[in-house]
């Protein structure tokens, strides 16, 4: 059994949106719930949330958009941007320990200490870009962590895998001209025309282009089709590529009962993916794999589908 990690903070429900928006403090209760009910928690090496180093995000952010962040926060705006990016006093704070948390798991992770790990976080981040917020996202967690690796670490092949089922604009702009971080996406598009980028002629731009892959999904496909454009698509990619380290956006959105998508992903769907990526990361990269939560708003489901993700995990 491998050594996971479990990234878990209950001040990450200290950002607040209102009644009627989908990501909502209860959708980390529920992955906890079902990670502690199949009784794994035990299995687990558990972290919190922690203060980031600013120099971090500032490889991914603006610094002016960083200050305007922390201001608006500061002067009660309870939204951000964009009506999407709803917030309260605590969203700033909160986002950096989400940030945080993921660089601690990446730092455990590489210093052998932990084989691999999730991070059950809010706010998300993949549609974070350097000047913007969007899409319920502030700081680009993943995109920070894929920096962190580089600058910190020394690393010169970061993949990163999403399959939240909105495309991750802020991801792919981030890392588009940079040929050391290789950035698959699959997801539904056209997707509630949100966010209206990911289609396949996207493939970077510059010394990056190449290493940018997107799979989009024709609304009301599910397991078969995604199968196929994985293997069609992400498998040579990273055959050529080589990753030393992969880290995943989790989207758990594309489930067939959750209703921010059109998709008709399985519970099944949602492991087959989740077992190829620690496969491809058991061959190329040493098995160092951290995932971080995205979407997913059904919380009938979201106990089942983290308690699966830990288990792949676990079993790696």
């Amino acid at each position: 059994m491998k050594k996971t990690g479990f990234l878990y903070d209950e001040r990450y429900q200290s950002h607040k949106t209102s009644g009627f928006h989908p990501e909502i403090p209860d959708r980390l209760p529920a992955v906890y719930r079902g990670i502690e009910d199949a009784g794994l928690l035990p299995k687990l090496t558990l972290l919190k949330g922690r203060q980031p180093e600013m120099k971090y995000i500032e490889m991914v952010h603006d610094r002016s958009y960083i200050e305007r962040f922390k201001a608006a926060c500061s002067s009660g705006e309870s939204v951000f941007d964009d009506p999407d990016n709803q917030m309260c006093s605590d969203t700033y704070e909160t986002a950096l320990l989400a940030v945080g948390g993921v660089l601690e798991m990446v730092t455990r992770v590489m210093d052998g200490e932990l084989d691999n790990g999730f991070c059950a976080i809010r706010p998300p981040g993949h549609h974070a870009e350097a000047n913007k917020a969007m899409g319920f996202c502030y700081f680009n967690n993943v995109a920070i962590a894929a920096r962190y690796l580089q600058n910190g670490w020394g690393f010169h092949r970061v993949g990163i895998v999403d399959f939240d089922v909105h495309h991750g604009n802020g991801t792919q702009h981030i890392f588009e001209d940079d040929p050391s971080v290789f950035y698959y996406s699959i997801h539904e598009h056209p997707s509630f025309a949100y966010p209206g980028t990911g289609r396949e002629f996207e493939k970077g731009k510059d010394f990056g282009y190449g290493y940018t892959k997107n799979s989009p999904v024709l609304p009301g496909q599910g397991d078969e089709e995604y199968k196929r454009l994985i293997e069609r698509d992400l498998l040579p990619a990273f055959a050529e590529f080589k990753p030393q380290v992969i880290l995943v956006s989790v989207g758990f959105d594309a489930h067939r009962d959750d209703d921010m998508s059109d998709m008709k992903l399985s519970t099944e769907g949602f492991s087959w993916i989740m077992r190829l990526i620690v496969e491809l990361a058991a061959r190329y990269a040493q098995g160092r794999v951290v995932s971080v939560l995205e979407g997913g708003y059904c919380l009938a489901r979201l106990p089942e589908l983290a308690k699966n993700h830990i288990e792949i995990l676990l079993n790696a």
